[in-house]
């Protein structure tokens, strides 16, 4: 079935393309997804690159319960105020069968004494756990990631871009000063935007958040943030200083060097399946997925071009040392030698599911000492000494890798404008893009552009210069510029 294209429903061309793509699915559960083994092996990719940065910077994983005591998220007045709407509260820890034969109910005697909640982040039972681990500077810094799911109640879910229920990794870390806990949180934006750049292909701009936008709970919220093929922003990770708010909560202190207690210093940081929403929208089209090579689960399929046995014989022979070759080298190959399907089938089954490279060989490149190469990131075929070929894929794979990230971020300049007024800004956001405009600073003027427009501040650069300016907004004064876009 044709995917829709891009330029007419960009909605139903994202929606069909996961589905046909075999990424996802809808779960007989609302707002919950089954991710399908094509996109589980992409997402077991992403976990393994970030997993070794995390650990390479001296973090290790831990697991922490699925279920927090509702008492927990009470401590912290910001943070229960952030998420109180999206809790899913278990209640009751029994069914029994209806007196009626009608099925199960909920025993009514097995009430719980207090309700427990099921993790929308994992701030609050993590730090009632580092009271117990933290006595003294002697355990700090502690570097803790998990690898878990969350729940967060969501009205209007999309497909990895908002779920119910979705995968991400939590990093939560405490430290013996601010200081320490700010270069952390930067540290872990700038793990975030280099795995963007140079594993999702994805060109980032990192900032801060201003106070509406912050994590719930946080002093500062750092975050990288991606444009998508139709011009709206997605949120691609986040990095949050919690300063000392999370350890007054939970009475976290510990002894100095120098003598004396103090509350240690927190930072938390997170990506999630989301970044699968983000890699399908910055660079597929509408024949299907276009999948960098470092995150592709297959890099090469070899499909034979045959119409007797004896022809797929000879070409399987030479196939094979091409699929040893190749694997010594580490890239991911398929050799595609079915009957079930027609190789102009297989070709378009492949281009859909993104495959980067796509080799084709017949009798007569057997003969010629020949075969035919497509790339699936410009669509272009050519012709290649066959012997020559498990020599040219390496190259051309990071080829294909700095191609595909070269093209997002030309897009992400191209639609990336700055804009000093407001009729100019609000064409900016009905097109689709990136507007670099001055803001007064104020939470009513952000809150009203938001309400107009449907625009929000992404972030505030890190990058961004002093600029005397004048707010498009209010007219006010302004010493910088900032980013908006609508967003997913």
């Amino acid at each position: 079935m044709a995917l829709p294209k891009r330029s007419e429903d960009y909605s139903s061309w994202y929606n069909d393309l996961v589905k046909q793509a075999d990424l996802a699915e809808n779960s007989p559960i609302r707002g919950c997804m089954v991710i399908k083994p094509y996109g589980y092996t992409i997402w077991e990719k992403m976990q393994a690159e970030l997993d070794k940065r995390f650990k390479e910077t001296g973090h290790t994983n831990a697991y922490f319960p699925l279920f927090i005591p509702k008492s927990f998220l009470s401590k912290e007045a910001q943070h229960v105020e952030g998420f109180a709407k999206e809790c899913a509260v278990v209640t009751h820890y029994r069914l029994k069968n209806a007196e009626d034969g009608s099925g199960v109910v909920v025993d009514p005697s097995a009430k719980l004494e207090e309700e427990l909640i099921v993790r929308p982040t994992s701030e609050t039972v993590i730090w009632s756990t580092y009271k117990n681990w933290i006595q003294s500077y002697r355990d700090l810094p502690l570097l803790v990631n998990q690898w878990a799911n969350v729940v967060r109640w969501e009205m209007r879910t999309r497909l990895f871009l908002r779920t119910t229920e979705f995968l991400w990794q939590e990093g939560h870390t405490a430290h013996a000063t601010k200081q320490e806990a700010i270069e952390e949180t930067e540290q872990m934006l700038n793990v975030y935007a280099e795995f963007a750049q140079n594993i999702l292909a994805i060109p980032v701009v990192k900032g801060v958040k201003t106070a509406n936008e912050r994590f719930a709970g946080a002093e500062e919220t750092y975050c990288i943030e991606a444009m998508m093929q139709d011009g709206k922003a997605l949120q691609a990770g986040t990095s949050h200083f919690l300063g000392q708010n999370f350890a007054k909560a939970f009475d976290v202190k510990f002894a100095k060097k120098e003598g004396g207690l103090e509350f240690v210093w927190g930072t938390s940081w997170g990506v999630s399946t989301r970044l699968m929403g983000a890699l399908i929208m910055a660079h597929s089209d509408d024949q299907g997925l276009v999948l960098p090579p470092k995150l592709a689960p297959i890099q090469v399929v070899i499909v034979p071009i045959f119409k007797k046995e004896e022809e797929l014989a000879a070409i399987s022979e030479l196939a094979a040392e091409w699929v040893k070759e190749l694997r010594a080298k580490g890239i991911s190959v398929k050799y595609d030698n079915s009957d079930k399907y027609t190789p102009g089938y297989k070709f378009a089954e492949y281009e859909l599911k993104g495959i980067p490279v796509r080799v084709a060989i017949g009798p007569r490149d057997l003969q010629n000492g020949t075969a035919e190469i497509a790339r699936r990131d410009t669509r272009e075929k050519f012709t290649v000494d066959s012997s020559l070929l498990t020599e040219k894929i390496p190259s051309l794979l990071d080829e294909i890798q700095q191609n595909i990230y070269q093209k997002a971020l030309d897009f992400q300049k191209q639609n990336t404008h700055e804009v000093n007024a407001y009729e100019e800004f609000k064409k900016v956001m009905n097109n689709g893009g990136f507007a670099l405009a001055h803001w007064d600073g104020t939470p009513e003027t952000e809150e009203k552009i938001k309400q107009e427009t449907k625009a929000t501040i992404r972030c505030i650069p890190l990058d961004a210069a002093n600029e005397e300016g004048k707010c498009i907004y209010s007219g006010k004064p302004s010493n910088r510029r900032v980013l908006f876009a609508v967003a997913y």
